[in-house]
């Protein structure tokens, strides 16, 4: 008897240790595929765009790889200024990519009316919180999830001349869950089940004055408290409000993935501008000029009224983790948050009752977007 609870013991022991060794080889394999795997491309890999501290690449990032070395994969391809690998100035200045985006069927270029794409320059989302704790993927939202995400980029960006597995696609997809990717101990939680992270109350009279911007309240035109709500809420500060009813911005249902916030309509990068023709559901025409539409390309709609209108609208990201992912937003033309501050206070001026975000007012909110940790 003693002899057989003894086997019995090693068998289970054994077993343990299989499953223990099973799990750190998929981690393993997984890590490596998203650190290491070119696919037999161009020797980028998913780590070349997404760091492990910010989950992206600024030019910062690009400037030191220049540095240390200029033949970095990061400036091959659509990296390069061209596109065909001449130049590096776009992304040491700007750190965006040439993207190309299938052009709706119902919209045509004004400069080749038969082309059925166009390149646009944009900034790599960051992987920091994202693949876990946000179903809207992209910054225009064109991907379902992780898996397809990850093909799309590899055949994208990679020149892959090996097409992964679905097996691979789980595993990236799987490894940018894990404990590095989130920004936090109590995002990391709530990833796994927790409870959901609560806004910090601030510790300086500059960091209390900027929390009232982001309070899920009533927002009035004149005051302040909740304007930042307006567009971030919901436990990921992602998402429009309830009160978006009663903002100068108009009629926007809660929970709201995609706004525009003047980047593309001010294109403070200096972006080129093309001319796309809209042809409408009732039939009508619409020309549109813009250094990039955003969703509209990916729904083909532009007739929605106000704020609603997908025309130059982007994904609203999280704020969770923030201060780590610079640059900011789709052009990545906010290279600071003192620059999204400054962008805001110049956007505000465009709307139909203009409002007036002084200095100060920009001081609070970077400072408190500052503990958004």
């Amino acid at each position: 008897m003693r002899t057989t609870i003894t086997i019995l013991v090693l068998a289970a022991t054994f077993s343990n240790l299989q499953a223990q060794r099973s799990s750190s080889d998929s981690s393993e394999k997984n890590r490596r595929l998203f650190t290491k795997e070119t696919f037999g491309g161009n020797g980028r890999t998913c780590r070349t765009y997404h760091g492990s501290d910010t989950g992206t690449v600024s030019p910062e990032d690009a400037q030191k790889r220049y540095r240390r070395n200029p033949l970095d994969p990061l400036f091959l391809f659509d990296g390069s200024d061209d596109g065909q690998g001449h130049g590096v100035d776009r992304m040491l200045t700007d750190a965006t990519v040439l993207i190309g985006i299938p052009l709706p069927a119902n919209v045509s270029m004004g400069d080749d009316p038969r082309a059925r794409s166009v390149v646009l320059r944009r900034g790599t989302p960051t992987t920091l919180n994202t693949p876990a704790l946000d179903p809207v993927l992209m910054l225009d939202g064109r991907d379902s999830n992780l898996a397809t995400q990850a093909l799309h980029a590899i055949q994208a960006h990679s020149q892959a001349t090996t097409t992964p597995t679905q097996a691979d696609l789980l595993g990236i997809a799987q490894f940018e869950r894990t404990e590095s990717f989130f920004s936090s101990f109590k995002l990391l939680a709530y990833a796994r089940g927790g409870p959901a992270p609560s806004l910090p109350a601030g510790r300086t009279a500059s960091e209390k004055r900027g929390r009232l911007f982001f309070v899920d309240m009533p927002f009035f035109p004149g005051e302040w408290a909740g304007a930042c709500a307006l567009c971030h809420s919901g436990p990921m500060l992602n998402q429009t409000d309830s009160f978006f009813v009663t903002a100068t911005f108009g009629l926007v249902p809660a929970g709201t993935r995609f706004q525009s916030v003047g980047v593309s309509e001010l294109n403070e990068a200096a972006n080129p501008i093309h001319q796309f023709n809209w042809v409408n559901p009732d039939g009508t025409r619409t020309v549109v000029w813009s250094p990039d539409p955003g969703r509209a390309l990916i729904t083909g709609r532009i007739d929605q009224p106000g704020p609603s209108s997908d025309l130059n609208s982007f994904k609203i990201p999280t704020l969770w983790g923030v201060k780590n992912t610079a640059p900011y937003f789709h052009d990545n033309s906010a290279k600071t948050l003192e620059d999204v501050a400054a962008h805001y206070a110049r956007f505000f001026l465009t709307l139909p009752d203009p409002v007036i975000l002084t200095p100060q007012d920009q001081a609070d909110i970077v400072a408190y977007m500052k503990l958004l940790n």
